[in-house]
C-alpha cells in the first residue's frame, strides 16, 4: 500500500531529522537546512504549493541561499504543516495592531520546550542557575503566547522560590529584586518594552546582579522608540552597562540572544539572511542591510524557512542586529500565498 509506506517513510524521515538537528552545530548546519528543505518541500502542502507559486523545483535547489523562505504572513492564513498529525498546542501571535494573529501549531510541545533550554543555555547557562523573573503583562494578558510557554519552563526548572510572574504587582516586583541584590543572587528580568519603561520610571534601582532583557514590543502603550533609546533609558534606571534583549517570534521555535548593543547570536538550530526588499528571492550579502529571512531547523513540523517583516543587518560572523519593520508597501512579490 503506497499510502502506508509513505506514512512509514515520513515518521522515519522526521526521526531521523528531529536526531540531528538536537545535536546540529555550525559546521553542519546548512547541510542538515537542505536535507530540512527536502522534507519539508515534499511532506508541507503549503510549502509545496508556495514552491509550485514559484515555479520552483525542490531538486534544483543546491545551496543554503538558493532556498526560497515562506512569508511569515502566511501563517496567518494558512496551518502550515510537514506532515499530518493533530496539534497540541496552537501558539499565536498579539494582534496589538489589527488583523489575524499568527499561528503556529505543534504536536510536540516538549521539543519546543527543549530547544528553547537549549537557546537560551547556549549563552547564559541553564536556567536553573537564575532566580527569573518574568515581566510580561500583554502575554499574559491573552491566551496561546509562545513566550509566555517559554518563560513559565524557564521558572518551573529555575526552582527558585522568588521566580515568577509579574502583571501589575511592580511594588512586589521592587521588593524581590532588591532582597535578591542583597543576597547577591544571579537573576534575570525578562520584560516587555513598555512594562520594562514603566517599572524603570516608578523604582529606579542599582541592580548589579541582575541582567536586565528585553523582548522588544510597546504594544500599543507607548510611543515606539529605537532599541538604543529603549537601552539607554534602561540603563540610567538601573545603573547597567548593558542591556541584553531576546529575539524571538511565535512563527520560530528558536531564540536568539543579545548580551548587549542590540547584537544578536544565533542558536545552533538559527540562522539569519537579509533579502532586497523590493525583490525577496535575492538574498543580500553580509554587512548589508534588508529584510530578514530565517532559518529555524527547531521548525521541523511547520517551516523552517520564514521571510520575517523584519529590517536587519547580518554580520560576517552570523550574528545581526535589527533595526526596524519592513514597510508591507514595499514588500512587493512576496506573499503569494495570501490572496
Amino acid at each position: 500500500n503506497q499510502s502506508f509506506f509513505r506514512r512509514m517513510d515520513y515518521r522515519e524521515q522526521r526521526a531521523a531529522l528531529q536526531r540531528k538537528i538536537q545535536k546540529v552545530s555550525k559546521e553542519d548546519f546548512d547541510s542538515l537546512a537542505l536535507e530540512v528543505f527536502r522534507f519539508q518541500s515534499f511532506f508541507n502542502p503549503v510549502y509545496g504549493r508556495f514552491l509550485e507559486l514559484l515555479r520552483i523545483l525542490p531538486e534544483s535547489v543546491q545551496t543554503v541561499r538558493q532556498i526560497p523562505f515562506l512569508p511569515v504572513s502566511v501563517f496567518k492564513q494558512h496551518l502550515v504543516q510537514t506532515g499530518v498529525w493533530e496539534p497540541a498546542v496552537i501558539f499565536t501571535s498579539s494582534t496589538s495592531g489589527g488583523g489575524l494573529p499568527g499561528r503556529h501549531a505543534t504536536a510536540y510541545p516538549d521539543d519546543y520546550l527543549f530547544n528553547t533550554r537549549r537557546c537560551f543555555s547556549t549563552f547564559y547557562e541553564s536556567p536553573q542557575h537564575w532566580t527569573f523573573l518574568a515581566l510580561l503583562p500583554s502575554y499574559l494578558e491573552r491566551e496561546g503566547s509562545s513566550l509566555i510557554a517559554m518563560a513559565q519552563h524557564f521558572i518551573k526548572i529555575s526552582n527558585k522560590k522568588e521566580s515568577g510572574f509579574f502583571l501589575n504587582n511592580m511594588t512586589e516586583l521592587a521588593a524581590i529584586l532588591k532582597k535578591l541584590e542583597k543576597d547577591s543572587r544571579p537573576t534575570i528580568l525578562l520584560g516587555v518594552s513598555f512594562a520594562l519603561l514603566d517599572f524603570a520610571e516608578a523604582f529606579p534601582m542599582i541592580l548589579k546582579n541582575t541582567i536586565i532583557m528585553e523582548t522588544g514590543g510597546m504594544k500599543g502603550r507607548r510611543a515606539e522608540m529605537t532599541r538604543p533609546e529603549l537601552h539607554q533609558i534602561l540603563k540610567k534606571a538601573f545603573k547597567q552597562k548593558k542591556i541584553h534583549s531576546e529575539y524571538g517570534m511565535t512563527e520560530l521555535f528558536s531564540q536568539a540572544y543579545s548580551q548587549g548593543d542590540g547584537i544578536f547570536n544565533c542558536p545552533p538550530t538559527l540562522k539569519i539572511f537579509t533579502r532586497e526588499v523590493a525583490d525577496p528571492l535575492i538574498l543580500r550579502p553580509s554587512g548589508k542591510s534588508g529584510a530578514v529571512n530565517i532559518i529555524d531547523l527547531a521548525n521541523l513540523d511547520t517551516c523552517a524557512f520564514i521571510a520575517a517583516d523584519d529590517l536587519g543587518k547580518v554580520y560576517e560572523n552570523g550574528s545581526f542586529e535589527i533595526i526596524g519593520r519592513a514597510d508591507n508597501s514595499e514588500m512587493r512579490g512576496c506573499n503569494l500565498m495570501v490572496e
